[in-house]
């Protein structure tokens, strides 16, 4: 059976997923992150260094669940920002999105990367069972990280166009 795999590392949880060809989830691994005790949030240097560490074990972890998964992979898929905005950035999507881009090359397969709110985006729509997602326009509340976006989300092959309509203040 072939498979998709999919990276994410936000400033939260580092995350993997295998999906089958036909977009079921079969297995996921994923690890939150520490915060030190009253601390109230990571530097994005000690996100960095615990994925660093989370990803080796998470990926040796999914592919002892579906070991033949490692030779039917047939793509990747990342985050590689925050928003899919001009100078979107934030270092701790730099371990997923490296090890995504070197394990694609690895196997000499695709990779599509893509913003962390086009994660949020899809996993809502996955969950809730939206399968309309893919097919028209829709309205898409993000919170996430201390902000909150009411985007109008346009569907493309394989992505999303993002417009934001409106966006909070409250980050901190």
């Amino acid at each position: 059976m072939p498979y998709y795999l999919g990276i994410d590392t936000s400033n939260y949880t580092t995350s993997l997923a295998l999906c089958s060809s036909e977009g079921d989830i079969v297995a996921q691994k994923k690890r939150l992150l520490q915060v030190k005790q009253g601390e109230r949030g990571l530097r994005q240097s000690d996100a960095v260094f615990q994925h660093t560490q989370n990803l080796p074990v998470l990926f040796s972890e999914l592919f002892a669940q579906v070991p033949h998964a490692r030779a039917n992979l047939l793509a990747v898929g990342c985050t590689e920002k925050p928003r899919s905005a001009q100078g979107s950035y934030m270092p701790c999507f730099l371990p997923g999105a490296g090890t995504g881009q070197a394990l694609a090359a690895a196997c000499d397969i695709p990779i599509y990367l893509f913003s962390h709110q086009h994660g949020h985006i899809m996993a809502a729509a996955y969950s809730a069972e939206m399968k309309s997602a893919a097919e028209r326009p829709f309205l898409a509340f993000h919170i996430s990280g201390g902000t909150t976006d009411l985007m109008h989300v346009i569907p493309r092959q394989n992505s999303f166009a993002i417009e934001t309509i409106g966006t909070s203040l409250d980050l901190h």
